[in-house]
């Protein structure tokens, strides 16, 4: 019983003021890596077919590149990690009420791949009341090396800013925006072990820099959620994933 609970309140009081304060709170091995290793064997053998799916499909040399975008629609194993236990209990710690699934996506960064540049994920998808949390889960170890997340603690309480063109396109992917006239000196790296999942506010600014290592992966599951009142305006992401 003990544990159960653990799962559907991760959180403490003190934590939870952490994340109204700073934009994130990370949960440590969230996630088992039985299960880890379970799902990125299943997305692999989807990606290594030789049929895929059509809505996995892409080019064969993009086939560990390329993002897996929303498998929780289609795929009754992505859906089931868009909705851990540990996760919808996060959530409805941190909205202070149930939250639903919108959008998941499967992200493989291979050695050499480019980051993102600094930006808040509500530019891209506008909620109302703005209710949007992100939960990313780290399918393998994730550092500077490889990649991680950096985000400015505090800054999803600037609001959404101006988003202009990346400017550095040989850190960053090009056809992205990125905030404009933020003091990037304040960003600090989120470094993850494998099973870690870090939640954060739709506001925070945040990137990540290229996979500068030889031979490492920065493979992560990122599921995005609202509060189920919220609404979102995009029309390829209005079905709303009951997480019980």
């Amino acid at each position: 019983m003990e544990k159960q609970l653990e799962r559907l309140k991760p959180f403490t009081s003190k934590e939870v003021e952490q994340y109204n304060e700073n934009g994130f709170v990370l949960i440590k091995n969230g996630c088992s890596h039985d299960l880890i290793d379970a799902f990125n064997s299943h997305i692999h053998s989807i990606r290594s077919a030789s049929e895929m799916p059509d809505w996995a499909a892409v080019k064969d040399e993009n086939r560990f590149k390329v993002r897996v975008f929303n498998p929780h629609l289609h795929d009754g194993f992505a859906l089931q990690m868009m909705k851990l236990p540990v996760v919808s209990g996060a959530l409805a710690q941190l909205m202070g009420d149930e939250a639903v699934g919108v959008q998941s996506m499967y992200f493989y960064k291979e050695p050499g791949a480019k980051g993102q540049a600094a930006h808040q994920d509500y530019f891209y998808i506008r909620n109302h009341p703005n209710t949007m949390v992100a939960g990313y889960i780290a399918m393998e170890d994730i550092d500077e090396e490889n990649g991680c997340l950096w985000v400015i603690p505090g800054s999803h309480k600037l609001g959404l800013l101006k988003h202009v063109a990346v400017k550095n396109k040989n850190e960053h992917e090009a056809g992205t925006d990125e905030t404009e006239g933020v003091d990037l000196s304040r960003e600090i790296p989120v470094k993850m072990k494998k099973g870690d999942i870090l939640f954060f506010h739709n506001l925070l600014i945040h990137s990540s820099t290229r996979n500068r290592s030889e031979n490492r992966w920065r493979k992560s599951y990122v599921c995005h959620y609202i509060r189920h009142d919220s609404e979102i305006e995009r029309d390829d992401l209005k079905k709303k994933i009951s997480l019980s």
